[in-house]
């Protein structure tokens, strides 16, 4: 796997969300990357933080980046070459993946730190 990706940032900022485990289905919940999980502790929605009714409990302020192309499952490293960088500069960050490719989101005031540390170590925004 080569460890240099290609990442893309999605316009806007994003909303991290907590619901109960029993909640029904966000219909609120929308943009261009919405992602909805279900467990036995709780529903997590991450979707455009603009729709986010203001009682939903949610962090926000949350800039996302995508993997550019598709991933093939094989693929080794993808989210340690993404995340070290990150780790090493002291950025958080939550990763989301799907049947294509990762996400990573990232605290907005700390985007253009993350940007910079993911370039140092050769990957392309």
């Amino acid at each position: 796997m080569e460890n240099r990706l290609t990442l893309v940032i999605l316009p806007g900022t994003y909303a991290v969300c907590r619901l109960p485990a029993d909640a029904g289905w966000p219909n609120w919940a929308a943009g261009d990357f919405v992602s909805i999980t279900r467990t036995a502790d709780e529903l997590s929605v991450v979707c455009i933080e603009d729709v986010v009714p203001p009682d939903v409990r949610s962090e926000r302020g949350w800039r996302c980046l995508r993997v550019a192309g598709t991933l093939d499952f094989g693929a080794v490293g993808v989210l340690a070459s993404l995340t070290g960088p990150l780790a090493d500069a002291g950025i958080s960050l939550f990763a989301v993946s799907t049947y294509e490719t990762d996400y990573l989101l990232l605290p907005d005031r700390d985007s253009d730190r993350a940007c910079a540390a993911l370039r140092r170590h050769g990957h392309q925004l």
